[in-house]
């Protein structure tokens, strides 16, 4: 019942597929790179439509600047961060190797804003780490970081310096008490909360990288929180990250379907959170099963 039922959401998602290739981020609406990007991932782990791939792969070419990058919007080029989803999507396509190695060079070659930490700063994180913004010339965060480092590990980089780099910045940003938010821990004397989505990022991300002790107390965090989301971010993020550690709850697909079934009263839910969400469903392993 709930493969079939996946399915219809599967329908829906290729609705959004443009005559020239690529995905709009809703029905009727204009490409965007990110949404093609998750659309590309979730309809190849779901084992469907490959010429829908193989065209929304052409379409990301023709986002790529000549440095690598692919930007969200080809006139702000410094919105780069939808560089490591393309890198993931042509990740299992020939034809799209040497577009890849051009956003693997862009990516280690670009980080964040990082400086020496002074002494009594109201944070508590290493501000000299070196990983990957949202947007060129600003701080390095979770999320990129995360991104960045699962598309390297992914493409076979996860040696690099780089990415080591990035490991480093994500355990330096868990929270002492589990979990990870947006990239700070304590301000002021105060530690901040985590978040699932956040949390379920990097945890896809350290998984295999660093010993299960390491992140334990995420882990908890993440399994207690997993049972009350239904939104589509915290959710499909908290079910990859539990899933790349072994840990995927039982009734996965059913608060999958539920999440799901909640566009009834919301609305659509966008591309990529509804590729999200299907990828979710079929990955067993965290977001790294989708190229296994």
């Amino acid at each position: 019942m709930g493969k079939s039922l996946i399915y219809l959401h599967i329908e829906s998602l290729q609705e959004r597929i443009l005559p020239e290739g690529g995905f709009a981020a809703k029905i009727g609406g204009n490409y965007r790179p990110d949404a093609t990007a998750w659309a590309v991932l979730a309809l190849a782990v779901a084992g469907t439509r490959t010429d829908y791939l193989e065209s929304s792969r052409a379409r990301l070419v023709t986002s790529q600047l000549s440095d690598g990058r692919v930007s969200l919007l080809s006139d702000h080029p410094d919105t780069y961060w939808p560089t490591p989803l393309a890198i993931l999507a042509w990740q299992d396509s020939p034809s799209y190797l040497e577009a890849q190695s051009r956003a693997i060079a862009f990516l280690t070659n670009i980080n964040g804003k990082h400086w020496k930490r002074k002494a009594g700063s109201a944070g508590a994180i290493d501000t000299n780490i070196q990983a990957w913004p949202w947007i060129a010339n600003t701080f390095s965060w979770v999320e990129p970081t995360a991104l960045s480092l699962l598309a390297l590990q992914v493409a076979g980089y996860g040696g690099h310096k780089r990415a080591k780099e990035a490991l480093h910045l994500l355990l330096d940003r868990q929270l002492i008490h589990g979990g990870w938010n947006y990239g700070a821990t304590i301000l002021f004397g105060k530690e901040l909360r985590p978040m699932p989505e956040n949390t379920g990022m990097a945890l896809n991300a350290l998984a295999g990288q660093v010993t299960e002790e390491r992140v334990k107390q995420s882990l908890n965090y993440l399994e207690f929180q997993v049972k009350h989301l239904r939104t589509p971010l915290s959710l499909g993020w908290s079910l990859l990250g539990l899933s790349a550690w072994g840990k995927r709850p039982g009734d996965a697909k059913r608060q999958i379907l539920e999440s799901l079934k909640l566009q009834r009263k919301y609305g659509d839910y966008d591309t990529s959170l509804l590729a999200l969400l299907i990828l979710s469903f079929f990955s067993r392993g965290g977001l790294t099963d989708v190229h296994t």
